[in-house]
């Protein structure tokens, strides 16, 4: 029977965006529904991706291959020699368990390491930017109740924003139920212009205002995480900043007018702001007095 569906995901997302520390970036392809399991494998802007394989971990295990395994098939004049031994500079190993593989970032005990000369770059100074990504690749399989056979593939590497925003990532799958190989891909890319709303929009004092992400000039992927703050001073309920696409603003007080409300919305490719400003007009409904002044 042939596969009935392929998708790609973003492993560990919503995920922020980093502009000095380097961050292991992964994308998983889900193919469902054929039997025999699938041969799965990655593109990128339509080239076949050489990757170096990963056992299949052992059940229950989250760690990387055994360490005999972990620089097999990696050519080191790739890296700076200055970091051929040592490994490469930043955070965000989502495998705590094992050093990872050669080419991705390493969890490192100090964030005040030393700049090897061979890092050259104004907007990421304490980035290394290899000419060549090492990927690293897994495949898997389960069966289902059904009798097909459920293929996971997974792609990681060490992300490179300047070179890996808007880079076409394909999945696909060959089977021999299928006359052509099937597909599904994605483009990464960072979150630009964010579309926001106000409703109501001419707020009164005692409304609640909602003010919400609708959009992007962009499609964006993958998905980014939103974070409100308020212009010089904290939001309404005391806090700092708030989480999600929507910001509710319950009963707004007078001294509310004017306001500037600063909206975040960043994924590992990238990071952009917008602003807003909240007008708040009187209401006939409530009375104006001293308490008002007090807030």
């Amino acid at each position: 029977a042939p596969p009935t569906s392929i998708s790609v995901l973003a492993a560990d997302t919503p995920a922020p965006f980093s502009r000095y520390q380097a961050q292991n970036f992964t994308l998983v392809c889900v193919v469902s529904g054929g039997k025999p399991a699938p041969l799965v494998y990655f593109k990128r802007d339509g080239e076949p991706i050489e990757a170096t394989p990963l056992p299949e971990p052992p059940a229950g295990a989250s760690s990387w291959a055994p360490r005999n395994l972990l620089h097999r098939d990696v050519d080191d004049t790739k890296l700076p020699k200055s970091l051929a031994a040592e490994g490469e500079l930043g955070v965000g190993n989502p495998f705590p368990t094992a050093d990872p593989p050669r080419g991705l970032a390493a969890e490192r005990d100090s964030v005040t390491e030393t700049i090897p000369e061979t890092v050259v770059s104004r907007e990421f100074p304490r980035w290394v930017h290899m000419a060549e990504p090492i990927y690293y690749f897994r495949h898997t399989h389960a069966p289902v109740s059904d009798g097909t056979v459920e293929a996971r593939a997974t792609l990681t590497w060490t992300l490179n924003p300047q070179i890996d925003n808007e880079a076409l990532f394909s999945c696909e799958v060959k089977h021999p139920a299928l006359s052509m190989p099937m597909q599904s891909e994605v483009t990464l890319v960072a979150p630009k212009g964010p579309k926001i709303t106000m409703t109501p929009t001419r707020a009164r004092v005692g409304d609640t205002v909602r003010i919400l992400v609708q959009g992007f000039q962009n499609e964006v992927f993958p998905e980014p995480l939103f974070t409100w703050t308020r212009v010089g001073s904290r939001l309404l309920d005391g806090s700092a900043e708030h989480d999600g696409k929507e910001l509710v603003l319950e009963r707004v007080p007078a001294e509310l007018n004017g306001s500037m409300y600063r909206c975040t919305a960043q994924n590992p490719l990238g990071s952009t702001d917008t602003h807003t400003r909240l007008i708040v007009f009187e209401n006939p409904n409530i009375p104006r007095g001293p308490e008002d002044s007090n807030g």
